[in-house]
């Protein structure tokens, strides 16, 4: 049996090139939901992925994206795999988008792979050993305050019609930071909050393998990752997230509990 991060790295990279290669020729564009697009690269990227998946460790459980699998929380190893984070993106032509590979045992990520195969660059992490991009260690940043704080989120599917589509949680974090940017892949955000790019980010309504890569690649990086109240149960759902370089953490919790309650920089008195 193979060692599985260094299969989840070969794999990964193998995926990454049917992205690129698929990038800017879409060819057929179908639709899971009304802005939840799906790709023929979506397809071919994950069949390649759990073609490999499945010589390579025939035992283990796998959920992916397009052709869903065993639930997330089964209780031995489980891979959990998104062929190409940021669909919308790539149907677009929006240079941003990744492969993302997890591999969870008995509810704990033991290996977690981002790849983002238009700038090469591939971030890896494995239970105890640190995080990496390209080889080289990886680490989130030292800011301190949430005003300091430059972050990232992300807006579900069900946004058209959602009673809470984030946008109220935008504008509370929007006027407490740096600046929020939207960038479209979930992978991506927490992969940038692992190397220092953004020092926080949240989303709800994601799936498993929206982010089990990207939690590791977090915390093996020296950050905190939580739901919103703090906890862990919840986590790997996808039903929310919230990571960040752990410095800024709690204050983040209070703006996402507070809303417009939550201390303002500028004006301790804005509600």
């Amino acid at each position: 049996m193979p060692d599985p991060l260094t299969f989840a790295i070969r794999v990964a990279r193998e995926a990454g090139d049917v992205v690129r290669q698929g990038f800017g020729k879409v060819q057929r564009l179908d639709f899971k939901g009304a802005v939840n697009p799906v790709t023929e690269t979506d397809t071919a990227a994950e069949a390649l992925i759990l073609a490999r998946l499945r010589t390579a460790f025939p035992d283990h459980a796998i959920l992916g994206e397009e052709t869903g699998g065993s639930p997330w929380n089964v209780p031995g190893p489980i891979w959990l795999v998104d062929p190409l984070d940021g669909t919308n993106n790539f149907a677009h032509g929006f240079p941003h988008f990744c492969v993302s590979i997890g591999l969870m045992i008995a509810g704990e990520l033991q290996v977690g792979v981002v790849y983002d195969p238009l700038r090469d660059e591939l971030f890896a992490a494995q239970r105890g050993a640190g995080t990496t991009l390209n080889g080289n260690p990886i680490y989130v940043t030292s800011v301190a305050r949430l005003a300091d704080a430059f972050l990232a989120t992300g807006f579900g599917y069900n946004r058209r019609v959602a009673a809470d589509n984030n946008t109220r949680r935008l504008d509370n974090f929007l006027r407490r930071s740096q600046g929020v940017r939207r960038a479209g892949s979930a992978a991506l955000d927490m992969a940038y909050v692992a190397c220092g790019r953004f020092d926080g980010y949240w989303e709800s309504s994601l799936s498993p393998w929206d982010l089990a890569a990207g939690v590791l690649l977090v915390q093996e990086a020296g950050g905190r990752c939580s739901d919103y109240t703090g906890e862990t149960t919840r986590l790997h759902s996808g039903r929310e997230v919230l990571v960040s370089n752990g410095l800024i953490h709690a204050e983040m919790l209070r703006v996402l509990r507070e809303g417009p309650a939550a201390p303002h920089p500028d004006f301790p008195d804005l509600v």
